[in-house]
């Protein structure tokens, strides 16, 4: 099984706490990867929030054909990370000859572009990043290439690959991070395959079995869309999910759970919004999902989410103090990352909640499927 650690913060944190959290549930996950997305970047990334930052692994011969790739699409190298590698990495750590956080400046002509032009391009560059990578036998493994955003995955226990990364000593901070303790055991590892998933400014991170992997995998992939491919894993649909509904129908946040786990009809008349629900219900049946799953994940404003399926058979706790919260697999992780906190104001999502933390970390939402109701926890 796997173990997940959010934190939203109105402050800059290092990624080390939420893998001290991980940590604490060890007893729920094998140990065999980690998965990082940091949103909102501080220390030497702090003022260059505009700069697309790339996020690879690579071979000696994957960087200086990267490193010519970028230049020949227009690409400057605004600035480089350096991580402070470990010269004894832990025993369960699989090392490889080239870790790249990298921002660059954007080519010439597409630095007046619309936002979503530059969305477009970022994408199409790290698909053509990938597919050269693969073509040359996994010389290159590129996790996300957007502003503000940085991206790292390795095989190995949870803290021993960060202290292989140094990021106890010389940490990225951020004001959100989320970390899964897992690598994909089901089937070959690969890093492709290790939680969280990433594309266009959304991400997600699951703790359960995708059992509709196939007919929703069949039908993202018969929407035109470039970017959903890969599907090394059966949890990264939910990201792909996300970015369908949110930034090509144009939906409101919350409807990501309709999406996934729509009501029954009769349930349904609860909301003022029926008839939507039923046209929704109808036209996206395929991307409903039979789980168990535990889904955590953030949209492009910064917002974070939980929700859970209908079988509600994977933990998830939400709880934290103004400023901080934490959106985890255990209460014993939740501890860890936010020790100070009221447990009384502590969140179970169930089956018909959409539990959500904007930035800024102020409040914790409830958001109720059954009639479109939102209570709202108000943290001290």
């Amino acid at each position: 099984m796997c173990r997940l650690a959010a934190i939203i913060s109105n402050e800059y944190f290092s990624p080390m706490e939420n893998i001290l959290a991980l940590e604490t549930m060890k007893e729920g996950h094998d140990g065999s990867g980690l998965g990082l997305i940091l949103r909102d970047l501080g220390g030497e990334f702090e003022d260059l929030k505009e700069f697309p930052v790339l996020s690879a692994i690579t071979t000696e011969k994957g960087f200086y054909d990267l490193d010519q790739f970028m230049v020949s699409r227009g690409f400057r190298t605004k600035h480089m990370w350096e991580p402070e590698l470990s010269p004894n990495p832990g025993p369960t750590v699989e090392r490889h000859e080239r870790y790249i956080v990298k921002a660059f400046e954007y080519p010439d002509h597409m630095r007046d572009k619309p936002f979503e032009e530059k969305a477009e391009f970022l994408l199409h560059t790290r698909l053509e990043i990938r597919a050269m990578g693969e073509r040359d036998g996994g010389s290159i493994r590129v996790f996300s290439f957007w502003p503000d955003v940085v991206t790292l995955k390795a095989v190995g226990d949870p803290l021993e690959v960060g202290e292989f990364f140094g990021l106890d000593k010389k940490p990225i901070p951020a004001k959100v991070v989320f970390a899964q303790g897992r690598q994909n055991t089901n089937y070959a590892i690969n890093l492709y395959a290790c939680h969280p998933f990433f594309i266009q400014g959304v991400f997600t991170m699951t703790n359960g079995e995708n059992t509709a992997f196939v007919p929703i995998r069949e039908y993202l992939t018969s929407r035109g869309e470039p970017g959903y491919v890969g599907y090394n894993s059966d949890s990264e649909v939910f990201a792909h999910i996300l970015h369908f509904m949110r930034y090509r129908l144009g939906y409101p946040l919350p409807y990501y759970k309709d999406v996934i786990t729509p009501l029954k009809d009769e349930e349904m008349e609860g909301r003022p919004d029926a008839d939507a629900l039923r046209l929704m219900k109808r036209s996206l049946r395929m991307l409903t999902i039979d789980g168990p799953n535990c889904v955590i994940g953030c949209d492009r404003d910064g917002t974070v989410f939980m929700v859970q399926d209908a079988k509600k058979l994977r933990p998830g706790v939400v709880g934290g103090v103004k400023g901080r919260v934490g959106l985890m697999s255990e209460v014993c992780g939740l501890t860890a990352a936010v020790p100070d906190r009221d447990t009384e104001k502590d969140v179970f999502p169930m089956k018909y909640d959409f539990v959500a933390v904007r930035p800024g970390a102020e409040e914790i939402e409830i958001w109720n499927q059954l009639d479109g109701s939102t209570t709202t926890i108000s943290l001290a």
